[in-house]
């Protein structure tokens, strides 16, 4: 009986700890498609639209154009980009490229996905797709990993016909993220996420006057609808704590069944 409710209490310890890590695995929720959508890009990291995870962002463009989005990321998440180009009814044959940069402007590569593909002459669309990489609470300064920030996406023909230059297209650009949980977890944490300034701003209150106007740098404002995480919280630590009272259970439950029930019967009572 005392076993049987030590190993009730241990399933429902790990029913517990299960709940957490199966809403971690969860896509991230997706923002609203509606008209707050941005229905333009910007054509340089500085003036990138901003987006946030989930919502679908339409522009409208000429081929041989560079047009950029950018869109938060956190730690443990893995970023999924997405964009469709919708070309003309007349074309010759056309290769674009999906890339996507982290806040350093570092490009990163794809874990998976089709991030350059060839249209045919008279295809209608072309789908890009780029997953990349775990973003990571910290790095060494020389890896390239993705880290916490602002994620860039550039989008742009890199071959084509010279007739086809400055045709009219159609981009529909989407970012999500997957929480991978404590799998991807390391221990460290950056000070700041690196999100940069997009823009400057002239502070002339008080003293400024006098020494003249102090530029003040306006930073992105796109952040993950929960805040940045800190960096140290992970559903590994859930776990370390049920792996640590499973063991105590099970050394409670090995000393319940090797002790017996007491004193010997062939030892005399005396003795």
């Amino acid at each position: 009986m005392r076993i049987t409710r030590m190993v009730t209490g241990a399933l429902l310890l790990l029913g517990l700890a299960a709940a957490p890590a199966a809403a971690d695995s969860t896509p991230s929720p997706s923002a609203s498609d509606g008209g707050n959508a941005p229905t333009q890009a910007g054509t340089s990291f500085r003036t990138a639209t901003e987006i946030d995870q989930g919502q679908q962002a339409t522009a409208d463009g000429s081929t041989g154009d560079y047009l950029y989005w950018s869109f938060p990321a956190d730690a443990g998440q893995r970023p999924d980009v997405r964009a469709t180009v919708k070309l003309p009814g007349t074309h010759g044959t056309q290769t674009w490229q999906l890339d996507v940069y982290d806040g350093l402007r570092r490009r990163q590569s794809c874990q998976y996905g089709t991030q350059t593909r060839t249209a045919a002459a008279g295809t209608g669309t072309v789908e890009l797709a780029c997953v990349l990489r775990t973003v990571r609470a910290w790095s060494e300064p020389w890896a390239n990993d993705p880290l916490p920030g602002t994620y860039y996406v550039r989008l742009t023909v890199v071959d084509l016909a010279p007739a086809d230059l400055g045709q009219p297209v159609r981009a529909e650009v989407r970012a999500d993220a997957k929480h991978i949980g404590g799998s991807a977890a390391v221990d460290g944490s950056l000070a700041e996420p690196l999100v940069p300034g997009n823009s400057v701003k002239q502070d002339t209150a008080g003293d400024a006057e006098k020494d003249g106007s102090v530029k003040t740098a306006v930073l992105s404002s796109i952040r993950p609808d929960d805040g940045w995480s800190s960096g140290w919280w992970s559903d590994r630590w859930v776990w370390t704590g049920v792996g640590g009272v499973l063991a105590a259970l099970a050394g409670i439950g090995g000393y319940a069944l090797t002790r017996g029930s007491g004193r010997p019967n062939r030892v005399p009572p005396g003795v």
